[in-house]
């Protein structure tokens, strides 16, 4: 009757089966395993029965950032060059971008242009191009020495200038100058008539006074 039972236990013993499932993407790793699932019925002498029932269920998740992303670097090949390098990348978890391109130093170009023309014995177009920049414009014009146009120089630049104003390299701050000098001496002229009236009133102030004494010494 022993060998009986232990028979009978290991018939109706049934074995766990485990359900795994696993799924990979970029950046990340999720693993579930669960489905444990173990059974196991004993039936004794008397004919009862006792039975036992276990599941286990797991999941784990599992992320791992990309390779960062890199700038890209711009070579010039050489120091005679007016062009900048301008590089950027952001890093995010899920994704990355970088990007770069090349611009243009106007200003070292217009430098460069200068000196050549110069060297060429051309010193009127060296400084033609120099005054292409605002500042420079401006410098010679403080100076009594405005920039060349249409081949004049000196007071004959000076008088085109004035008549073709929009053609300034500055004309926005050359309008924005001009408009407060206009407010500024209609400030001026305002102040000078205020003066001028308080001087008229009180020189007929003193003529009235000085007309009521003479009035006053001669009764007749």
């Amino acid at each position: 009757m022993k060998y009986l039972s232990i028979l009978l236990l290991l018939l109706f013993t049934i074995s766990a089966f485990a359900d795994t499932t696993q799924t990979n993407t970029s950046g990340t790793n999720t693993a579930i395993e669960g489905g444990y699932e173990s059974t196991t019925t004993t039936t004794y002498e008397s004919g009862s029965e006792s039975t036992s029932t276990t599941t286990n269920t797991t999941n784990s998740d599992i992320r791992s950032s990309p390779p960062s992303a890199a700038a890209p670097s711009y070579n010039s090949m050489t120091q005679d060059v007016c062009a900048v390098g301008i590089s950027a990348g952001i890093q995010t978890f899920g994704i990355g971008v970088s990007g770069g391109k090349h611009v243009i130093d106007k200003n070292c170009e217009r430098l460069k242009l200068a000196r050549i023309l110069d060297q060429f014995g051309m010193k009127v177009a060296a400084v033609a191009i120099l005054c292409q920049d605002e500042r420079v414009f401006e410098s010679m014009i403080q100076a009594g020495t405005p920039c060349p146009i249409d081949g004049r120089i000196g007071k004959e630049a000076q008088a085109l200038w004035s008549k073709y104003d929009h053609e300034r390299p500055d004309y926005d701050l050359y309008v924005e100058r001009m408009k407060k000098r206009e407010k500024k001496n209609k400030e001026i002229e305002k102040q000078m008539t205020k003066e001028f009236e308080e001087i008229e009133a009180f020189k007929m102030k003193e003529e009235a006074k000085t007309k009521k004494n003479l009035e006053w010494k001669d009764p007749r």
